[in-house]
């Protein structure tokens, strides 16, 4: 059963700007793995773009906004070995959405050069 739909959609320039600032925000935001991920590829800020968007649709399908405790960078999104993407809570933030039971993320994402989006589905 759907139990929450989450989108969102990132210029891929404020997404830049926030990086480029080196404040943190890179290792505030995404995970050892998924900076290593956009880092290879050519047009890394597209990919890192497209990922903070599943974050923030993760937690807008959980109906909850952003939760206490949790933490963007414990939201990772990584590819299968078909390239298909796929959303895991990790760490203290998998701990705290055990409580929610058993849940099935689907992640879709979608970049162009200017705009960056993904799609979360929530079932139970």
């Amino acid at each position: 059963m759907v139990a929450g739909v989450g989108i969102d959609m990132i210029e891929v320039d404020r997404m830049a700007g926030k990086i480029e600032k080196g404040s943190g925000f890179l290792e505030l935001v995404f995970s050892a793995k998924e900076i290593a991920y956009c880092e290879s590829k050519a047009d890394k800020y597209q990919h890192y773009a497209a990922r903070f968007a599943a974050k923030e649709a993760f937690f807008k399908a959980l109906g909850t906004g952003w939760l206490n405790g949790t933490a963007f960078n414990e939201i990772e999104v990584s590819n299968n070995a078909d390239g298909k993407p796929e959303l895991t809570p990790i760490g203290q933030t998998a701990e705290l959405l055990k409580e929610w039971g058993s849940l099935k993320i689907s992640v879709s994402l979608t970049h162009l050069k200017a705009i960056a989006s993904a799609v979360v589905i929530i079932e139970k």
